[in-house]
């Protein structure tokens, strides 16, 4: 994939979710753009469908991602959520996870600010998203374990980290 390089001045015209887009499209996704300043995605993951949303703020000169969970979180289940995703994101390089209460799921979320960037590159936004859904392949488990699986958020997050060594 070819990089497009945008200097300060041309991001005050541009709009960086159109290389987004251009990136989408490469990946054969489906998305919705809402606008000027909005885009959603469908993408198959391993566990479930995750919904990608990008933003555009110009006034921050900031892309928000956030890209959440095809579940929904019982009422009450909110209390060992909020537990588990504090120790998620002590563990989190790069964004963390939060909840959208009213829709009852479970998101990651980053901002890419770009104020002073010299230059935008589609392989900024190409990890997010890598970023992003990785995180969501790898913690999955855990929110399954403590929604469902009448886990402890402590009992969830071991299990779900546990990695098994050598062979059978």
């Amino acid at each position: 994939m070819t990089s497009l390089y945008l200097s300060h001045e041309e991001l005050d015209d541009t709009n960086p979710l159109d290389l987004i887009e251009s990136i989408i499209v490469e990946n054969d996704w489906s998305f919705d753009r809402q606008g000027r300043n909005e885009l959603t995605v469908g993408v198959d993951g391993s566990w479930c469908q995750y919904h990608l949303w990008f933003s555009w703020r110009s006034d921050l000169k900031a892309v928000h991602f956030s890209c959440a969970y095809d579940i929904k979180i019982p009422d009450r289940q909110y209390q060992s959520i909020y537990e588990l995703l504090a120790r998620v994101n002590e563990r989190m390089p790069v964004g963390h996870f939060d909840t959208w209460r009213e829709e009852g799921m479970v998101l990651f979320r980053h901002s890419l600010l770009l104020g002073g960037a010299s230059e935008v590159r589609s392989e900024q936004f190409q990890t997010l998203v890598e970023i992003g859904m990785k995180e969501l392949e790898k913690f999955y488990p855990a929110i399954q374990f403590c929604i469902w699986g009448g886990k402890t958020p402590e009992e969830a997050i071991d299990a779900a980290m546990f990695e098994t060594v050598g062979e059978a």
